[in-house]
């Protein structure tokens, strides 16, 4: 519809700096369901209850980044999938404008884990919910290591302080409030999902290489083939036809 960009202007958005909560994720939900138009930051010092994908726990001390967006309706529901591509791309850019020159790489792991160095530096957790009044929430939940990280990962893991970026949460936050309005007026409540996708690409991990996908009943091997327009991994297993997944755990060779 005409001005669906303007929604996504940078003016619109809203941010608000709690010091201690329990997740920002839970809370910009609460706030949804007490009437909140969306279009809302809520950052926190440290949370208590921070969580990633599949219930994981992901470390919250003070010093990172803890930061959820809450959207209302962002998009009509056979559009909403490519959501985490966009805001992968987002991410990566606010990432990348801290990062020294020169460094190790900097990439997306499908669909939306920040590596450097082929290590999490970040995690991303998207969450809906259905309310009373027919809306739907979706909270954007975005952890990134900046002098902090996990003891013990089942996975690489690493942090900004480690790569020359010297910074404190609310200075990474002022790149990741403009770089996440940027993006979300491209993609364009889903309409420019084709724009997204060869972003995406641009600065994805692993194209073209072995990969194990781990999926909630089994593992798939083969090779990474990208993505397609709706934002699903392609894997080519060598039997035919590029499978499609939807939602996995991708590992590299080298990276269990």
């Amino acid at each position: 519809m005409p001005g669906a960009r303007d929604r996504f202007s940078l003016d619109a958005f809203r941010h608000e700096a709690l010091d201690e909560v329990g997740s920002t994720n839970s809370e910009c939900l609460a706030r949804a369901r007490a009437g909140d138009s969306g279009l809302l930051w809520l950052t926190a010092t440290r949370q208590l209850a921070g969580r990633g994908r599949r219930g994981r726990a992901w470390t919250s001390e003070p010093g990172n980044l803890y930061a959820s967006l809450l959207l209302i309706d962002p998009a009509p529901p056979e559009r909403v999938g490519s959501l985490p591509l966009a805001v992968a791309v987002a991410v990566h850019a606010a990432v990348r404008s801290v990062l020294p020159p020169g460094g190790e790489p900097l990439d997306v792991k499908w669909p939306n884990d920040i590596l450097i160095g082929r290590k999490k530096t970040c995690g991303i957790l998207l969450e809906g919910e259905g309310l009373p009044d027919g809306r739907r929430a979706l909270v954007i939940g975005i952890g990134i290591n900046i002098r902090h990280m996990p003891d013990s990962a089942a996975y690489a893991v690493t942090r900004l302080a480690d790569h020359g970026a010297n910074i404190s949460p609310e200075e990474l936050f002022a790149h990741l409030f403009r770089e996440m309005a940027q993006v979300l007026e491209s993609w364009d409540e889903g309409r420019g999902t084709p724009e997204i996708s060869r972003r995406w690409r641009e600065v994805a991990c692993g194209i073209g290489e072995k990969i194990t996908v781990n999926l909630p009943d089994r593992s798939l091997v083969g090779t990474f083939a990208g993505i397609d327009d709706k934002g699903f991994l392609l894997l080519d297993t060598g039997l035919g036809a590029l499978t499609s997944i939807a939602a996995g755990d991708v590992f590299f060779q080298g990276m269990e």
